[in-house]
């Protein structure tokens, strides 16, 4: 802007001088033009008169000057010429001036010379006699002028460029200075130009609104911030070109990526052709939905249209975990599956059986064994089922059982003497160290714990083998030890040897009446009193157990 000021002023001052240097030439030059017609008419006049008085005799040792003096008589022939032979001059009644002269007593004229570039001044007066004394006198024509004086002329131009572009610097400057120091955060705190006063004010009221819009912008920015930040599914926001504006920190966690990603596209987080496809489907208006596998776990991504004026202006992208809800799904396949394996085949003995002996196919001596058959899988059926109905009890929270203060110890010495016949009849000794210690739970569960660790101790055990069963308080609760010397659980199925119907030998497992519920419903019954469990084992050498209770004051 200051350059345009600048610009304008210096344009402005050199076209003023210029206008003014054109002007006052030509007011001088019609003034000095009507001076000088004015001279030669006071000369023609006494030239006149002196001709008048003296005749030709007159212009003998007249000093002219730069005047030229012709006499004409009255047929235009030339009786006179103070510069030129006037016998060789041709006939002047055709002069303007002449004509005017010898018509109306005086004449006038001018006449330019454009090879010599200046003006000839023409008066002629008429003498008594008839004749005419004509005086001319060159005169320089204006351009003629101009060239003459064109040093001096150059020299004021100059100086006239000079001083204008100082002053038109200086101005500019000045007018400048008030915008600049405009404060537009502030705009009517500043004295500006009166001209500038709406638009400033127009500024003011723009900017509060603005800030207005940005506090609230702000204030939804924090809301959603605060949401997202602490939810577990992961939210992504894209616009209409898929470049992310908006990312939580679950989704960024599940995507591997941070908050850099940014104003970048989707696909230089995840190239998925899956992912592709999920957006195409919700830019073309419709909501979409995917599993993908992510970080080792299962998401299902839901990618809805976000639309504004009726177009789709961007897509919102929602990340949730799936990964139990999957695994939930698995273990309920396999555990219908499991339990309609584990009841056809007792069911299929029993059918069997039962058929045998309806149709009289059964000797006398052998009804007694198909009989005892046919109880110990009816009885392998119902411990299915105790187990199943108990498995489910325990997976809603056994809501309804009561909590009390309970002698883990002494549970675990009735837990020993119930598991004792089977023990003696396999030859394998039993023992329990350790102190009395208290706990807080439910009397069921517990003795469902000591109970199944022992028998699966046992029944697991080599003849003439050894069980262990420690209970003593430690620094951060109670701990539970039962150890076998038996055949012990390779490393591979550690993992597993708490999931339902898992067995590691299953031909082993049924042979022993085992229903491969028990460690299951330990499992869920530790988890149920906030307790740990760990096993320890190795391929023959055997089994050992810890459960870790917390005390009675942390619960």
């Amino acid at each position: 802007m200051t350059k345009r000021i600048f610009g304008a002023v210096c344009m402005v001052a050199l076209c003023v001088f210029l206008a003014s240097v054109v002007l006052f030439t030509g007011v001088l030059y019609e003034y000095f033009s009507n001076v000088q017609q004015r001279q030669l008419r006071m000369q023609t006049n006494l030239a006149a008169q002196g001709a008048a008085n003296e005749g030709i005799g007159y212009f003998d040792g007249l000093d002219v000057n730069h005047y030229r003096i012709t006499w004409i008589d009255t047929d235009g022939s030339v009786l006179y010429d103070s510069k030129s032979d006037y016998a060789e001059m041709e006939n002047h009644m055709e002069r303007e001036e002449i004509r005017q002269a010898i018509s109306e007593g005086m004449g006038e004229s001018a006449r330019y010379s454009v090879t010599l570039m200046e003006r000839s001044l023409y008066c002629a007066r008429r003498l008594p006699d008839g004749t005419v004394i004509r005086i001319s006198v060159a005169q320089n024509t204006l351009l003629s002028l101009i060239f003459g004086m064109l040093q001096p002329i150059c020299i004021i131009f100059a100086a006239a460029v000079i001083v204008s572009m100082v002053l038109a610097f200086r101005l500019s400057r000045e007018i400048v200075r008030p915008l600049n120091e405009l404060d537009l955060d502030h705009p009517l705190r500043h004295e500006a130009y009166e001209e500038l006063m709406p638009a400033l004010r127009r500024i003011a009221a723009q900017q509060l609104q603005i800030r207005q819009q940005e506090e609230k912008l702000r204030q939804k920015k924090q809301e959603f911030e605060t949401v997202t930040t602490g939810m577990a599914e992961g939210i992504v926001l894209l616009n209409e070109k898929r470049v992310i504006l908006g990312i939580n920190p679950a989704a960024l966690r599940l995507l591997e990526t941070d908050f850099s990603c940014v104003g970048n596209y989707i696909f230089s987080v995840n190239r998925s052709i899956k992912l592709q496809e999920l957006l195409q489907e919700a830019e073309n208006g419709t909501h979409a939905e995917r599993i993908f596998e992510l970080g080792g776990g299962s998401y299902q991504l839901n990618a809805s249209p976000v639309c504004s004026d009726g177009l789709i202006s961007g897509v919102v992208l929602l990340i949730q975990d799936v990964t139990e809800k999957e695994k939930a799904e698995q273990m309920r396949r396999e555990f219908t599956a499991n339990v309609s394996h584990e009841l056809k085949n007792p069911l299929h003995t029993i059918s069997g059986y039962a058929e045998l002996l309806a149709n009289g196919m059964v000797n006398q001596e052998n009804i007694t064994d198909f009989s005892a058959r046919i109880y110990t899988e009816a009885q392998r059926m119902i411990r299915l089922v105790e187990d199943i109905i108990r498995l489910s009890h325990l997976d809603e929270g056994a809501k309804d059982m009561n909590w009390e203060k309970l002698d883990l110890y002494e549970l675990a010495e009735d837990a020993i003497q119930h598991s004792l016949p089977k023990a003696n009849a396999m030859g394998i000794t039993t023992e329990l160290c350790g102190e009395p210690a208290q706990i807080c739970g439910i009397r069921q569960l517990i003795q469902g714990i000591l109970c199944n660790l022992c028998d699966n101790a046992i029944q697991y055990n080599h003849k003439g083998g050894s069980v262990l069963v420690t209970v003593r308080q430690e620094e951060t609760g109670i701990l539970l030890s039962v150890a076998d010397t038996g055949m012990g659980i390779p490393k591979e199925h550690q993992e597993r040897i708490f999931e339902r119907f898992y067995r590691v030998d299953k031909s082993h497992s049924r042979e022993q009446g085992g229903t491969g519920l028990g460690l299951s419903i330990v499992k869920h019954a530790v988890k149920l009193h906030h307790a740990e469990i760990e096993l320890h084992s190795a391929a023959g050498e055997g089994t050992t157990v810890m459960v870790r209770f917390p005390a009675p004051g942390v619960l």
